[in-house]
């Protein structure tokens, strides 16, 4: 595959957006039918629009390639949401270059750890994610916040500090 001839640029975006909208939409669409619905975490458009959440998106040009969030739990943690890479756009690094934005704006903003929540190893279809998480120095770790243990759940962090 040759390289995309524009450079890829991560942005603040309206998760209402109609650039985004459709990201967001394949997102639930995907997360909704490979988890059962106990396990099933994704933000609709309205819960990525609540005060505590920024919401960015990766740009080629005017096209939305990518998408993802951060909320603020406080206390110096943020958890990672709704992370998602257009199909037409996978294998590009999009969703690499996307983590380590939120790294860079959840360090710039105080946090000294990251939290996510993805499907288990009993999903398939989130094992691409599960690896690059675990190639940007995720570690599993315990349910948190919310979060309840569920054999579809994993839970990961990074801490961003030494």
């Amino acid at each position: 595959m040759s390289a995309p001839s524009s450079p890829l640029e991560i942005r603040a975006a309206d998760p209402d957006g109609q650039d985004v909208r459709p990201l967001l939409l394949a997102h639930e669409a995907h997360t909704s039918s490979t988890s059962s619905p106990e396990a099933c975490h994704a933000l609709n458009i309205e819960g990525l629009q609540s005060p505590d959440i920024r919401f960015f998106a990766a740009y080629r040009g005017d096209s939305a390639l990518g998408c993802a969030a951060l909320k603020d739990l406080g206390a110096g943690r943020m958890e990672i949401k709704s992370v998602h890479v257009a199909s037409a756009a996978r294998g590009q690094g999009i969703a690499r270059q996307l983590m380590l934005a939120l790294h860079d704006i959840a360090r710039s903003a105080g946090a000294e750890q990251l939290l996510l929540e993805t499907g288990s190893d009993r999903l398939p279809p989130f094992d691409a994610a599960r690896a690059l998480y675990e190639r940007l120095g995720y570690r599993y770790c315990a349910p948190f916040g919310d979060y309840t243990a569920h054999p579809e759940s994993a839970f990961m962090q990074i801490n961003l500090t030494g």
